[in-house]
């Protein structure tokens, strides 16, 4: 069947015990002379080097028949998508064609295959991941939805097998795409198992020492839990055997990667995360007693443990609307530990398991209108396997998705827009200054009108004129409510720009007269003539119905007026101090300051991000932004969770070398005490007092005897800002010191 120099002698093994497996598994659906043309078809496809080994060195065939395996033994489909999967690759290099499949194996497995190859196009026209708008395109073009549950046993099965690769980068890239794209797909599929393995592999491949921390505390504990879950158990499963019920009990410890999620959300150590498992008994019931036992055991448990009535969760009176049924019960177990206690028969459980509808919003996976009954008829379809039920699978997904549009830009960059978009809400959506500047566009290589409206699939690229400005009758051109808000906010601009100008205008008047401006005086007096706003005083000017000269002599009026004697007694705030140091933006790095990016690379082009202001000592990482700079962030930058999510593959690892001596990096800190000119300057004394520490500006603002303030510092590094920020804290008066 093979060429000798295609497979080693470990694959041909596998190969072999693979496809015993997968006969025993598909064996009952497969159809007389399958077998034979499959094996036809597998050696036409390895002749003249069609098929070659992919970037990890997998073969492609040893690798199609493990995807297999998965996909009918944790999945349970059968004969059409096994024959797609091992078939889809020979299409793919010219081997056969589709016709050619369908003649053989039927129009099942040929619509499989070309579903697969065009999401696989799809995937190749647009390497940006970001997550919610992606699946839902996979969602939309895949023409049947066995194809996405094969996209994600075949991800599952690259992650199983790349754990010795020496291509760190690609599987860092395949890694962050698990846990981005295909863990919350196999979520909303209800695939929990897979999804789970992928989320943990995900993170072994990504943060390694943060999975091997976890998993050996777990190895650590696992005697103590499992003798804690014993003690538990004794008592309870003897009451329930008392009983008469028949049943089984299992513990059920949270993923690696579910407790990494618990520790970073109630920012604790591994200790502080005390329900790391569940204990589920299941019941071997017949149907019609099902709820009846369910609750006969929910009445013996609790009887034995305390519960939590806000903790109880009862899918069995209501099932959840995608059928999943179960009582959830979290009970004060032995030394004082909650335990969560799940009540099921085996019908239940399987369902839980292994349905694909199930579990889809556990915890937090927002749905969409409409989705839990679409994922429904997807089980029942897979079930049934039968053309009614594919029929209306396809129904459902028209109805799901007839309410929006996906179009690409020129880079492939994808973006999600509602129905009825026009090329002007594509080019605000994409960013405001775009949208202001667009003349039109061009779609599928087409001119195009602000007005024409776009359709999924199409390739939109915006024109642009500097001469372009804001329209106000663009706010009936646009459907969505983002575009109008940016219009509006555009168009406010512009008349801002013309106040603006009013006003220099007037302050340039005013010195050329060498009259000192007084705001103050101008307010009363702007008043005085019946203006309401200062908005409309300034469009007066800008329109030039009013005479500036004119306004002047009204102000020097106004002045004298107000120059009577009179003694105002000045509260001296805080707020009146103001520093401002002028120093040149940049920042001076000596030799010294070296960063090491990705794989030990030194004397790279970067750049410190604005929005953290990283300083050496920092936990970073790299950016690689599309200019092919690279950006340094902070590890708890606000955006470094964006970044990953939508651009995991952009991102390169960073840590700081070298020594920090002679560098200055500008910090932002915000300060927040009693209001009083005292306190002001006890920090700026402490300031001044530290070697290498500059203070470059201080903003104050007062408010109800507090004040609040901003400073910019030139610091070295973490640890002399660390002593800095200590000193100031022990200052009288302040309540909070923190990094911007």
């Amino acid at each position: 069947m093979e060429r000798d120099e295609f497979f080693t002698t470990d694959e041909k093994e596998l190969l072999f015990s693979l496809y015993r497996k997968l006969l025993q598994l598909t064996g009952e659906t497969l159809q007389k002379g399958d077998c034979r043309k499959l094996k036809t078809h597998l050696i036409n496809s390895i002749k003249d080097n069609r098929v070659q080994r992919d970037t990890f060195g997998l073969n492609p065939l040893v690798k199609d028949m493990q995807t297999a395996v998965i996909v009918a033994e944790e999945i349970g489909m059968k004969r059409a998508s096994i024959l797609g999967i091992m078939l889809h690759e020979s299409v793919r290099n010219g081997a056969c064609t589709t016709e050619e499949v369908q003649a053989a194996f039927g129009e099942d497995v040929a619509g499989i295959i070309r579903g697969l190859i065009r999401v696989n196009e799809l995937y190749s026209k647009s390497p940006t991941i970001e997550s919610e708008n992606f699946r839902n395109l996979l969602l939309s073009f895949a023409e049947d939805m066995r194809v996405i549950l094969i996209m994600i046993a075949d991800r599952v099965n690259i992650m199983r097998q790349i754990k010795d690769s020496k291509n760190d980068e690609a599987r860092r890239q395949v890694a962050n795409e698990a846990a981005y794209l295909y863990a919350p797909l196999a979520h909303k599929l209800g695939l929990y198992k897979l999804k789970s393995e992928l989320e943990d592999l995900s993170l072994k491949y990504t943060e390694k020492d943060v999975y091997y921390h976890i998993k050996d505390k777990l190895n650590e504990t696992k005697a103590s839990r499992d003798k804690y879950i014993a003690a538990f158990i004794a008592p309870m499963q003897k009451k329930l055997e008392e009983s008469g019920l028949h049943f089984h009990i299992k513990g059920r410890t949270k993923s690696i990667h579910s407790i990494y999620q618990k520790m970073k959300k109630q920012k604790c150590p591994f200790e502080g995360v005390y329900d790391l498992f569940a204990i589920r008994i299941i019941l071997v019931s017949q149907v019609e007693k099902e709820k009846q036992e369910c609750w006969q055991a929910y009445s013996i448990v609790t009887d034995m443990y305390q519960p939590n009535p806000k903790r109880l969760r009862d899918w069995l009176s209501v099932p959840k609307s995608n059928g999943y049924e179960s009582l959830h019960i979290t009970v004060m177990g032995p030394e004082s530990k909650w335990v969560e206690v799940q009540i099921r028969t085996e019908r239940m459980d399987d369902i839980a398991e292994r349905g694909l509808a199930a579990h889809w919003r556990y915890k937090g996976v927002k749905g969409e209108t409409g989705l839990d009954e679409w994922l429904t008829s997807v089980r029942e379809a897979l079930e049934n396997s039968d053309s009614n039920g594919l029929e209306a699978m396809d129904q459902f997904k028209l109805d799901l998705y007839e309410d929006e549009v996906f179009v690409f830009t020129p880079k492939g960059d994808l973006f999600k827009l509602g129905k009825g978009a026009t090329v002007l809400d594509f080019a605000f959506h994409i960013h405001s200054k775009l949208g202001c500047k667009c003349i039109g566009a061009k779609v599928n290589g087409k001119n195009a009108q602000l007005r024409q409206v776009l359709n999924s699939g199409d390739q939109v690229e915006i024109m642009t004129s500097n001469t372009q400005t804001p329209k106000q009758d663009w706010l009936n051109i646009v459907t969505s409510s983002k575009a109008r808000t940016k219009i509006r906010q555009a168009l406010k601009e512009m008349v801002a720009r013309q106040h603006a100008f009013a006003k220099e205008t007037i302050e340039r008047k005013f010195k050329n007269r060498k009259i000192e401006y007084d705001e103050a005086v101008m307010m009363r007096l702007i008043k005085r003539l019946g203006f309401k706003t200062v908005t409309e005083f300034y469009q007066s000017i800008a329109d030039e119905t009013l005479d500036v000269n004119e306004i002047i002599d009204k102000y020097l009026e106004q002045q004298r007026r107000e120059n009577d004697a009179h003694d105002d007694i000045t509260y001296r705030s805080a707020e009146g101090y103001n520093l401002q140091q002028t120093q040149n933006d940049d920042i001076t790095r000596s030799k010294e300051d070296v960063l090491v990016i990705d794989q030990n690379l030194k004397g790279l082009d970067f750049k410190l991000a604005r929005c953290c202001n990283p300083i050496y000592g920092d936990d970073v990482f790299g950016f690689v932004t599309v200019t092919g700079g690279i950006k340094i962030h902070r590890s708890d930058c606000p955006n470094a969770t964006q970044l990953r999510e939508r651009f995991g593959y952009r991102i390169v690892k960073a840590r700081w070398a070298g020594k920090s001596k002679g560098t200055q990096y500008p910090i932002t800190l915000r300060v927040v005490g009693h209001d009083d000119i005292g306190i002001v300057t006890n920090i700026t004394s402490i300031i001044s007092k530290e070697n290498d520490i500059t203070l470059r500006s201080i903003g104050i603002d007062s408010h109800d005897g507090l004040f609040s303030g901003t400073m910019t510092i030139m610091v070295g590094d973490t640890g002399r800002l660390e002593t800095l920020i200590k000193k100031l804290r022990t200052v009288k008066g302040v309540k909070q010191v923190v990094r911007g």
